[in-house]
């Protein structure tokens, strides 16, 4: 039997945040419901940050009350007690934070040093756990930091046994700034899956350096079991210098099928998923594999309208 795979998309927070062409509320909701209409069970949906550091995360509680009353699982990014308490009020029920791989990274970001960030995470952990709420922990340039260069893999393993140890459900390493390489994926993967179940640990990869894939696949083939990606390859961290978009969904997807494993998406909805946020955005590049998919999967010829 086909082993299953969790695909969270990001693309209508992570994805958006750094676009040039800022999104109204009614413009990401149409993402979302895109996406839920491919069968994407898991997507990031906004980010409870101020509106002046992020404009493009403005009205959150109004993207939350958009939502789909369905049973998808909907996260929020939420960076201090403050934007948790406002998600909270929204009626969010599953946030993600976010902690560091390096004090540069850490000072851009959130103007604190990798302990203090990593204290205001456990101290909304320990909140959510009174409160119901499921939480991820995302690991910032786990591989590499843009200002301070690679980062050790004890940092990785020390934050995982720490968050996972005190109550969180997932932690994910994300590689911010694309310079990760298959080989140190597997190794690290390899030494999370040794300390912590597979169903605890996720990837999160940028394709800077156009290895993105082959970093999933890595992940992947060491028994990773729940990627990031983003609709149509958006993203890019408007605090790390030189951060390109995420790893595309439709490619990620594609590997998997290809390789026999089940995600539960409908690769040509998903395609209408990402020629809308092309169109939304004005700036999605695709995948990697996107002129090979949109010959498998064309754009239906529009119905001429009736004079």
């Amino acid at each position: 039997m086909a082993e299953a795979v969790i695909i969270n998309d990001v693309g209508p927070r992570d994805g958006l945040q750094n676009q040039p062409r800022i999104l109204a509320v009614a413009q990401r909701l149409a993402l979302i419901r895109s996406l839920r209409d491919a069968g994407m069970q898991h997507i990031q949906v906004a980010a409870f940050v101020s509106p002046k550091a992020v404009p493009a995360m403005a009205g959150a509680a109004e993207i939350m009350a958009g939502l789909p009353a369905d049973d998808a699982a909907y996260s929020v990014l939420v960076p201090n007690m403050k934007g948790y308490e406002l998600a909270l009020a929204a009626g969010a029920r599953q946030v993600e934070m976010v902690v560091y791989g390096s004090d540069g990274m850490a000072q851009a970001n959130v103007r604190m040093n990798r302990f203090e960030a990593d204290a205001v995470a456990a101290a909304i952990l320990d909140r959510a756990a009174a409160d119901g709420l499921a939480v991820t922990i995302t690991m910032s340039v786990a591989f590499e930091c843009p200002f301070e260069g690679r980062v050790t893999p004890d940092r990785a393993m020390q934050s995982a046994a720490r968050f996972l140890g005190a109550g969180a459900q997932e932690f994910i390493v994300a590689d911010t700034i694309g310079a990760a390489t298959p080989d140190r994926v597997r190794a690290l993967a390899e030494a999370l899956l040794a300390e912590h179940a597979a169903g605890q640990l996720g990837c999160h990869f940028h394709d800077t350096r156009a290895l993105g894939l082959a970093n999933v696949y890595a992940a992947l083939d060491a028994g990773i079991r729940r990627f990031d990606a983003s609709i149509g390859g958006l993203g890019g961290c408007p605090f790390a210098p030189g951060a390109s978009g995420n790893v595309a969904t439709e490619d990620v997807v594609m590997l998997l099928e290809q390789m026999g494993h089940a995600t539960g998406i409908n690769l040509a909805a998903l395609m209408r998923a990402s020629r809308l946020a092309a169109t939304l955005t004005g700036n999605a590049p695709g995948g990697r594999a996107r002129a090979w998919l949109d010959r498998q999967y064309p754009q239906p010829a529009e119905t001429p309208h009736e004079i």
